[in-house]
């Protein structure tokens, strides 16, 4: 019996080190597709709710989205420093914008200057909430562990967020990953619940970023959909 499982363990370990060595790198359409999605909504904001002007912003951010595609693959195995730069130049300065707008729309909210109807208020208010839940969604895909090329070939770093997968590996593959789709959820959640769900985020920036996202997203329901309601009445 004991030698049935020490044969048994070097063909398992080899299936292992197989797998890790033929891991297919992670698909970048979702994340283009959802940066595509949030350029569109910036444009449904009126400029009076902003805090930069549409149009210069807007071709800003194509500008930088044409530099992802034209020096990186669709399939970020092999990023090269200029996309890299590019795609978080691209997530900062929609960041930025989406809180900067949350911000002036509060504030207006607050000073009376609101006389929109609302359905150009919630519109707006949901605009910012889902731009704000992509955002930080690609800000996690993009920093925990390095970046989704790191995590496919440097299994040994320290991870930012904590999924339920890597405390129980009984219910994931042993080649499990998160993707942009797993990032994606974790900022939704935070947006939805103002806190962690499932995951938790171990790394500071981590919780410096989720509490950023939570406070946009509070105030944003807090505020801008209990104005709506009150126009409506």
């Amino acid at each position: 019996m004991t030698e049935s499982r020490d044969s048994r363990k070097p063909a398992q370990e080899w299936a292992a080190q197989l797998a890790a060595e033929v891991r297919i790198p992670e698909s970048r359409i979702p994340v283009l597709i959802a940066i595509v999605a949030v350029i569109t909504l910036q444009t449904a904001i009126p400029q009076r709710y902003t805090a930069v002007p549409r149009w210069p912003l807007i071709i800003l951010e194509v500008l930088l989205l044409l530099v992802m595609l034209a020096v990186n693959p669709l399939k970020p195995g092999d990023r090269t420093r200029v996309g890299l730069w590019a795609t978080w130049a691209l997530t900062a300065a929609i960041t930025v914008d989406n809180t900067a707008s949350a911000v002036v729309l509060d504030f207006r909210i607050l000073s009376g200057q609101v006389s929109d109807h609302a359905a150009v208020l919630i519109g707006s208010g949901a605009a910012i909430y889902i731009t704000n839940v992509i955002a930080f969604g690609v800000w996690y895909w993009e920093l925990d562990r390095g970046g989704p090329s790191n995590r496919l070939t440097n299994a040994k770093t320290y991870p930012s967020f904590l999924f339920p997968q890597m405390s129980d590996p009984d219910f994931a593959r042993p080649d499990w990953r998160p993707t942009f789709v797993d990032y994606l959820y974790v900022s939704f959640t935070n947006s939805v619940a103002f806190s962690p769900t499932d995951t938790m985020p171990l790394a500071r920036w981590a919780k410096a970023m989720m509490v950023v996202q939570a406070l946009v997203a509070t105030t944003t329901v807090a505020l801008v959909f209990t104005r709506a309601v009150s126009l409506l009445n």
